[in-house]
């Protein structure tokens, strides 16, 4: 699947560059998702958030585009985002070699679906509109997308299936952007779908009455769709009263909209094929799609809010789920048996610190990428901690310790106010007093010890323990031999902790008043003192829930947020650049009527809310509005019907006087530009002050010009200010406050043709000499009050709501331009200069899909070049802005660059996957090849405050070559030095990576290149790769453990030695060494992810012992006949007997079992033949299904027959299992090799199979599927990591004492030669693909955000 991204021209920008989004709701149905490379995506409104997920920044903002108008005069909104889900493409690795730079495909894609049914797929890096729009015939406001998921159907192509309306499943092809297939399950309502991690092809939706759809894609067209139907029982008596007491017919709205409160998910299990864990609200379910029956079902105690989610513990057994009241329930399953216990329950939400009612949380994801990285610390960080690092806390890797720390989890939730939750689940075991109740004889298997010596860390006390049961230690099967399983965590007492280590803060609330700091010199600091406070880049934002949030608009962040009120905010001002007045009121009872007006000053540097103007007792009317002075010094108060009050906003406010005129708008003046014939006249501190200011870089505070008032009284000061006004009779007028006096200010009238008659003043903006009115048919008039000229013009709109004039600096023109807000939530821009403002208005873009809340410009204009910025709040609760680039065409000649404003950041963004493709490509390179950790320091302020701490870093400069540990074993040499020249910027500002995975990196770099591969695929979310990498070093010792069986065995009688001394030996082997993966690793690669890739014998017989008991309980003939397949799978041929002559008489398949039973019997005793035929009493034989061949060719020992036939069957796992129990040497081989490619050609999983050709000796075979996929740093990594591991045991061999008795010669592989042609050539092909990603790096430009 490629999908290009379409070429941006250079200078565009993109009206969501800046764009802040608002809170998520329910009306986004909790739709929230996490990549593997740690990108978080959610919907908020009609937007879709993106965040980096360990550092908590926002990356991204991206609306999604209206609907088509139903009509030209109405415009369409954008509706609620419902569902996200990432794509799980890999990087695209081949296709640089066929690409340039502008034309490379997008590796970053986001499906997004909408509450109208649409489906879009965007890239959170471009500046473009969606990539691709999804055709869809189900397009209406009622059916809204309910979830997504992407299936596989080729190698290196999906599709997107969706769940839309209540009951539709509908499958996309990413190429054409056409539906393929749908599936209408109505009256079913669908709740969530989910992909298989076992089998990528298959996915399944469940809906919330238990129906339980199944379907895989074996290719892209209709045909090559399978479907399975299933029913889970639930009880649904709660979903039939919800459905009663819907009014009117069966909504064919999703089931998110229709039921907001009653949520079913479903979940794979990431250890056990064919395991499903599904929550209904009260209950859980633990279903097994192969048998097609569920095989646990607990219910929620008493006490216990619904279920919201499941999440499955990607390295252990232990579920975690979500509830609607906050809490996060922890559950561990019982070893031997598919029965979970609760153990704990956690909180989501502090009840500390938040208000009342609480928030909601909305949705919980559990961070996997961190569980592939945990591996990569646990397997080969075993060295002491080095003195120069520290244990920290909150870094999920750090395992180096000597307490027992079993695991550390992450967890991200978001809630409705707007927080991003950051959560770090640490358990921690005591295996103490669980050892003392062992017995004496009862030796735990070495894997459990080297993996509790390895969990090494805990961070503070425990919580309450679940103690579990101990299991049995040996089963016993018919061949007499004794296998023990696995200790495992559940011999130890667990204890869970939560820790809140980070939170994002996104726009709380939605927005209703929107306000920007603009002080005049008169305005001082808050802290006291002459200073003049500057223009800062913050804006204040009052929303609905009474929250004031503070914007950096420079970092596009929350900076500060303060609860207020109880209410809406009705009304936010600026007092100079660090208070903030705001007000709300509310209706008191129907006896006594009025209403309750609260006045509230917020100091920003304290974080205190101070009330003025308290009342005992409600007021007739309600306050209008505020409106306060530039300095900070004046505030008005406008009442509904009553008069205006006039506040000096002191430490302690007072009231100066109230006006009792009947005004309809009041505007004070705003600050003025000096101009250069009349220097401002201003105290030599003030001076001083400005030019520091100005030296570093902040914009100038401009001066209040009033120098009409300055000509015509001397004896006023710089303190006097004025407010200009006009009444209902269209009146207008300009007072002036100075200290507790108000006066007329006495302008200069215009003409009597400018009064309105036909309607009234509704807006107006006013900065000295100048006063502009909009009224509500449309007119815009200005008027110079010093000299009285006027003019006017139509804008042939709707009335006129706000306007703003924008900030001036020196050598800007006299009237400069406005920004005008409309009736219809819409906005133009004009320049009064011009002779024609209605011809040459800018008509600004409207931001499509959203209306226009409020407007104002960002008063941090330092010159005359600098971009006019425009602040939006949005109908959508989103915060924008817009750079509004207008060249003088007087002065202008030419096209003049476009400045860049870079963001503000408080922490790199070290976010691999979001750099341009080729510097992705090159850092991977790099991080493959090997470099020295003191290329991790950075000369980024962030790290000369809070230093790295990797150990051996140290400042180096001098020749790039000195970072790399050694000269590339492959490929050219000089290319290494050339991607270090094109990364370093990235280095210089501290985005390669962040300190945790900088310092583990250090830990394992030198721990072979197999480490090194595994954490470069972690890093870029490719954990399947990864688990590849740290699983390939047991496979290719199976491999040559089995040369060395073959060589003994062929040796002469006096070389011989006894099959103890050959088990004594090949253990000694397999244990030394770096590279080696013994049997003190073998608990650890048997845990979690890796249990996915399992191909020993050993493995695969204890992973199908495990599931027998879980079945013994369930009932009915299609039960029975399949639990006797387990049994003869992992030879235990008695039970399997006794099972099948339980068979009823009754019964259809009594001669089938009869017939199984004898001649199975034949092949465990004389005894048990004689009393299966006699049980047997008639000999009449009926066709059976394909599997009781197997069992009567495991009768007579055929058990490679018995496997092909089960491969032929598709019964791949089984014919594994059976293989691993009967077969060794070649015959295993060639099942496994036969698994391998049907891995690889039905399943498109490229990594498991490689695994499965490793082991069955095939190397060459998974070399060419490495070069068929056209991975040309894949296939030389490969051969790299296969010499490394043929090395390390050649060596060990070297070390044992019976080197005379095996010839190294006989282990050579001939794929590792050098001077094989598919090795040169794989070196060759890597040595281009090397050159050309250089020269594509060189063409792009270096990406920091």
């Amino acid at each position: 699947m490629s999908i290009r991204r379409p070429p941006q021209p250079a200078a565009e920008s993109s009206p969501w560059d800046t764009m802040l989004p608002g809170p998520p709701s329910r009306n986004n149905f909790g739709s929230m998702d996490l990549s593997p490379s740690g990108l978080l995506a959610f919907p908020s409104g009609s937007s879709v958030t993106v965040v980096d997920s360990r550092s908590l920044q926002l990356i991204a903002a991206v609306p999604v585009p209206p609907p088509p108008p139903p009509s030209a005069a109405s415009p369409s909104l954008s509706p609620f985002v419902t569902a996200v889900r990432w794509s799980p493409q890999p990087l695209p690795h081949s296709l640089i070699l066929s690409s340039a730079a502008d034309d490379l495909p997008s590796p970053l894609l986001l499906a997004a679906g909408d509450r109208h049914g649409r489906i879009f797929l965007l890239d959170p890096r471009s500046r473009s509109s969606p990539l691709l729009t999804f055709e869809s015939d189900s397009v209406s406001p009622k059916s809204g997308v309910q979830d997504l998921c992407w299936i596989q159907s080729k190698p290196d192509s999906f599709l997107l299936a969706a769940l839309s309306g209540a009951s539709l499943l509908s499958l996309y092809s990413p190429a054409t952007g056409r539906c393929i297939w749908k599936y209408d399950a109505s009256p079913e309502y669908f709740s969530c779908i989910r992909r298989d991690p076992f089998d990528s092809r298959r996915a399944c939706a469940i809906g919330i009455k238990g129906f339980l759809l199944s379907i895989k894609a074996l290719g892209e067209t209709e045909d090559d769709i399978s479907v399975g139907e299933l029913q889970i029982r639930t009880d649904c008596s709660e979903l039939q009263r919800l459905e009663r007491d819907l009014t009117g017919s069966s909504s064919s709205s999703p089931a998110a909209a229709v039921f907001p409160t009653y949520v079913v998910k479903l979940a794979f299990s990431p250890h056990l094929k064919h395991i499903l864990y599904v929550t209904f609200p009260r209950e859980l379910v633990v279903f097994d799609l192969q048998y097609e029956t569920a095989l646990y079902a607990a219910a929620l105690p008493r006490g216990c809010g619904k279920f919201l989610d499941v999440l499955p513990d990607p390295n252990h057994d232990w579920l975690y789920c979500a509830h609607l009241d906050g809490k996060l329930s922890i559950w561990k399953r019982k070893e031997g048996e598919q029965v979970h216990v609760m153990c704990t329950m956690e909180e989501l939400m502090p009840s500390i610190g938040t208000i009342v009612p609480s928030p909601s949380i909305l949705a919980v994801v559990i961070c996997e990428s961190d569980s592939t990285l945990q591996n990569v610390a646990k397997q080969y960080s075993d060295a002491p901690p080095s003195p120069a690092s520290s244990v920290e806390f909150d870094n999920p890797f750090d395992f180096s310790d000597d307490s027992l720390l079993v695991s550390k989890t992450r967890l991200i939730s978001i809630s409705d106010d707007g927080k991003v939750w950051n959560w770090l689940l640490t358990s921690e075991g005591d295996l103490c007093a669980q050892k003392d109740k062992n017995d004496a004889s009862a030796v735990p298997d070495a894997t459990e010890v080297s993996a509790l010596e390895n969990d090494t860390e805990t961070s503070g006390s425990t919580t309450e323990g679940i103690a579990s049961k101990e299991i049995q230690q040996s089963v016993n099967v018919s061949d007499g031999r004794s296998r023990k399983s696995k200790s495992s965590l559940n011999e130890m007492e667990i204890s869970f902790k939560m820790s809140l280590v980070g939170q994002l803060q996104l726009l709380s609330s939605t927005v209703t008043m929107l306000a920007v700091p603009s002080p005049s010199l008169m305005a001082t600091l808050a802290r006291g003192g002459n200073s003049p406070a500057v223009a800062v880049p913050l804006v204040a934002l009052g929303t609905q829930s009474g929250a004031v949030d503070v914007i950096d608009v420079s970092a596009n962040a929350v900076a500060a947020s303060f609860l207020v009120h109880n209410g809406v905010v009705r009304g936010l001002r600026w007092l100079g650049n660090s208070r903030l007045v705001s007000f709300s009121y509310t209706q008191a009872n129907e006896k006594t009527g009025g209403y309750i007006n609260k006045l509230v000053v917020t100091c920003l540097r304290s974080g205190l809310n101070k009330p003025f103007r308290v009342l005992q007792k409600p007021e007739r009317a309600p306050i209008r509005a505020l409106r306060a002075s530039s300095s900070g010094r004046y505030l008005l108060i406008l009442f509904r019907d009553a008069p205006v009050e006039v506040w000096a906003m002191t430490k302690n406010p007072i009231m100066l006087r109230s006006l009792a005129l009947p005004f309809t708008v009041l505007e004070w003046t705003l600050p003025t530009v000096p101009r250069p014939s009349q220097p401002p006249k201003q105290s030599s501190l003030l001076s001083k002050d400005q030019a520091a200011i100005a030296a570093d870089g902040m914009p100038s505070p401009t001066t209040p010009s009033d120098s009409k008032a300055s000509t015509q009284d001397p004896s006023q000061d710089d303190t006097t200010e004025s407010f200009a006004f006009a009444l209902v009779n269209g009146a207008l007028g300009v007072f002036e406050v100075h200290g507790r006096r108000i006066r007329d200010f006495r302008p200069k009238w215009p003409s009597s043709s400018f009064v309105s008659l036909d309607g009234l003043i509704t807006a107006m903006a006013y900065r000295l000499p100048h006063v502009v009115m909009g009224d509500r048919s449309g007119n815009i008039r200005w008027w110079d009050i010093t000299t009285g000229q006027s003019s006017s013009f139509n804008t042939h709109r709707e009335g006129i709501r706000r306007i703003k004039f924008s900030p001036v600096v020196a050598g800007d023109r006299s009237r400069g331009r406005i920004a005008v807000l409309f009736y219809d939530n819409t906005f133009t821009v004009y320049d009064l200069d011009s002779q024609d403002p209605l011809a040459n208005s800018l008509l600004q873009p409207q931001f499509p899909g959203t209306l226009v809340l409020e407007l104002d410009w960002l008063s941090v204009r330092a010159a005359k070049n600098d971009l006019l910025v425009l602040c939006i709040a949005g109908a959508d609760s989103s915060f924008r802005l817009i750079e509004v680039n207008i060249n003088d065409k007087k002065s202008a000649s030419g096209i003049q660059p476009k400045p860049i404003r870079e963001r503000f950041r408080p922490m790199p963004l070290c976010s691999p996957i979001l750099l341009p493709l080729p510097h992705a490509l090159a850092l991977r390179m790099i991080l493959q090849l090997g470099v020295k950790p003191s290329w991790f320091n950075t000369t980024g302020t962030t790290i000369n405050k809070r230093p790295h701490l990797i150990p051996g870093a140290a400042s180096s400069t001098g020749d790039l070559r000195g970072y790399m540990i050694d000269i590339p074993p492959v490929g050219d040499s000089v290319v290494p030095e050339m991607l270090l020249k094109i990364l370093e910027p990235y280095r210089k500002e501290g985005c390669i990576l962040d300190e945790e995975r900088a310092r583990l990196y250090a830990t394992v770099v030198n721990k072979g290149c197999i480490v090194r591969f595994a954490f470069a695929a972690a890093v870029f979310g490719e954990s399947s790769e990864a688990l590849f990498w740290l699983q390939l070093p047991r496979a290719l010792n199976h491999l040559m453990n089995k040369l060395v069986r073959k060589s003994l065995q062929r040796a002469p009688a006096s070389a011989q030695v006894s099959e103890l001394d050959e088990t004594a030996m090949l253990s000694r082997i397999t244990s030394k060494g770096k590279s080696m993966t013994g049997a003190g690793k073998k608990d650890q690669l048997t845990q979690g992810q890796l249990k996915s890739m399992a191909f020993e014998q050993e493995e695969l017989w204890e992973n199908a012992s495990e599931r027998i008991p879980w079945h013994e309980k369930l009932e009915g003939e299609d039960a029975v006949q399949n639990r006797v397949h387990e049994l003869v799978s992992v030879g235990n041929l008695e039970a399997a007997v006794s099972l099948l002559l339980s068979t009823p008489p009754e019964s259809t398949y009594f001669y089938p079992n009869a017939l199984r039973a004898v001649a199975l019997s034949s092949a465990v005793s004389k005894s048990l033949h004689e009393l299966a035929v006699k049980v047997v009493a008639a000999n009449m034989v009926r066709t059976d299904r394909s599997l009781s061949g197997t069992h009567l060719l495991c009768a007579v020992g055929r058990y490679q027959e018995a496997c092909s036939q089960l491969q032929d069957a598709g019964c791949w796992t089984d014919a594994a299992t059976l293989a691993a129990t009967h077969l060794k040497g070649s015959d295993y081989a060639r099942v496994l090799q036969r698994w391998a490619d049907h891995v690889l050609l039905a399943e498109h999983n490229i990594w498991r199979a490689l695994i499965l050709y490793v082991a069955a000796g095939a190397l060459p075979e998974a070399l060419a599927a490495i070069r068929q996929a056209q991975r040309p740093d894949t296939a030389a990594m490969f051969i790299l990591a296969c010499r490394e591991i043929h090395a390390a045991f050649m060596s060990n061999m070297g070390d044992s004492d019976d080197e005379s008795s095996v010839k190294k010669e006989q282990f050579n592989l001939p794929v590792l030669d050098p001077e094989n042609v598919d090795v040169i050539a794989v070196g060759e092909y890597y040595g281009q693909y090397q050159r050309k990603l250089v020269h594509l790096c060189m063409d792009s430009q270096p990406s920091f955000d």
